[in-house]
């Protein structure tokens, strides 16, 4: 009896002995590096340029590669690298310098250096993952530059799950401090630098621009089939939130013309403040194993006098194991700000003025269509690499202003085995 006792004893101790020692498994958040490689093309055309005052092309092509690597550190960290370039033609802002090609119009594309670009920009992010993963936080820091600006940003994020996973929790905090060149329209320039001949033409008082940002989640699972969300962001942006080339024409003044091209009266004028509220929604249903419901609502205002409603559906359609469509609609309406006036209605006299159509009343109705090609046991490789997915999606997006455009992108997931 006491033997029995003393081994049943010594087989208890090394049991717990045991689980306090020997580590028990735990899934890893990312199990391998995975990559991303993303593209897009995008085409544009209107005729209410804010280079020209609210008047002229606003033609616009741009290609912009990118490539995302996410790095597992260990079980629960991960490092990520988003850089990306964006390589833009522009008719519209080759009219900054609109005398340098053989005829003047605002229609028409200058032949100057401001016509071209190349934006280049980086994000580092990190995360890490409770072992119970039920919690995660991260940060990250980015960097972006173009001809005539430099971002650099910091941010952080925090994600609670708890009501065994169905409850999700998160916040998420930006800054970003951003510094302009100040590039005037050509026929500006002179009196606007030299604070010469007219005392209303004078230089933007800065070149910085920061934006602080706050967001807020919450993500709750329903039912087996649907899941629901809602969010909230904050944006307070103080600091040069002009674009120093934009003109604007004063109803006031005597039109000038130079062969089909009318001078400018003024530069963009707007407050340096400015503060954003949006309020967010959305709701997921699994509807059967063809089908998926997706649906998204915001409501968005601003101090500048601007609201504006944002609706959207999309319903993924799976074809096979491999293969789904996603077709998609975009519906947005917004009144216009307060500082907004057409082409050659502002006034000399107003304090604040814009041509920029971007801040106009507007709907706009945005259609797409996609598709998914996905392989999880990524039997396609190129050495060490197996391609998970493929997506490829086409936009086409129209605005009763005379905006419109098409996009198309693309993007392969691969992971390292």
């Amino acid at each position: 009896m006491k033997s029995t006792f003393l081994i049943s004893f010594i087989f208890f101790s090394f049991a717990i002995y045991a689980q306090d020692t020997i580590p028990t498994y735990k899934k890893r958040v990312l199990e391998t590096t995975e990559v991303d490689i993303v593209a897009s093309y995008y085409s544009q055309d209107g005729d209410n340029a804010a280079v020209t005052g609210g008047r002229g092309t606003e033609e616009l092509t741009d290609f912009a590669p990118s490539i995302i690597i996410a790095i597992p550190l260990n079980a629960d960290d991960v490092f990520t690298i988003d850089a990306g370039v964006s390589a833009y033609t522009s008719a519209s802002s080759s009219n900054v310098d609109a005398f340098d090609g053989d005829t003047a119009d605002p229609f028409v594309a200058s032949s100057g250096a401001s016509g071209s670009d190349l934006w280049a920009n980086g994000v580092f992010s990190y995360s890490h993952s409770s072992d119970d993963r039920n919690k995660v936080w991260g940060a990250k820091v980015s960097v972006s530059s173009e001809y005539d600006y430099f971002s650099l940003g910091f941010g952080a994020n925090y994600t609670y799950l708890f009501n065994e996973k169905n409850t999700e929790i998160s916040a998420n905090a930006n800054v970003y401090l951003d510094q302009w060149t100040r590039i005037y329209p050509e026929e500006l320039r002179f009196d606007i630098e030299n604070e010469t001949d007219f005392e209303d033409l004078n230089p933007l008082p800065n070149t910085n621009r920061n934006s602080y940002s706050l967001g807020l989640g919450f993500s709750q699972i329903l039912s087996k089939n649907s899941q629901a969300s809602l969010s909230l962001d904050l944006v307070q942006q103080e600091g040069l939130l002009s674009t120093p080339f934009h003109r604007v024409y004063f109803s006031d003044k005597p039109d000038i013309f130079v062969e089909n091209f009318q001078l400018g009266d003024d530069i963009e004028r707007l407050p340096d403040t400015r503060f954003k509220i949006a309020i967010g929604g959305r709701l997921n249903y699994y509807i059967n194993e063809t089908f998926v419901l997706r649906t998204y609502y915001r409501y968005y205002t601003d101090d500048w006098g601007i609201d504006s409603h944002t609706a959207s559906i999309e319903v993924p359609i799976k074809l096979s194991s491999k293969f789904t469509l996603y077709p998609s609609y975009r519906f947005y309406n917004q009144t216009a700000s307060d500082y907004f006036y057409e082409y050659n209605t502002a006034l000399s006299t107003d304090d604040f003025y814009t041509s920029d159509y971007d801040l106009s009343k507007f709907t706009a109705h945005q259609y797409g269509l996609g598709v998914t090609y996905t392989d999880i046991f990524t039997n396609f490789k190129i050495s060490k690499w197996g391609l998970k997915s493929i997506d490829l999606k086409f936009d086409q997006y129209s605005r009763d202003s005379g905006l419109n455009f098409f996009l198309i992108s693309t993007g392969l997931k691969f992971v390292h085995d």
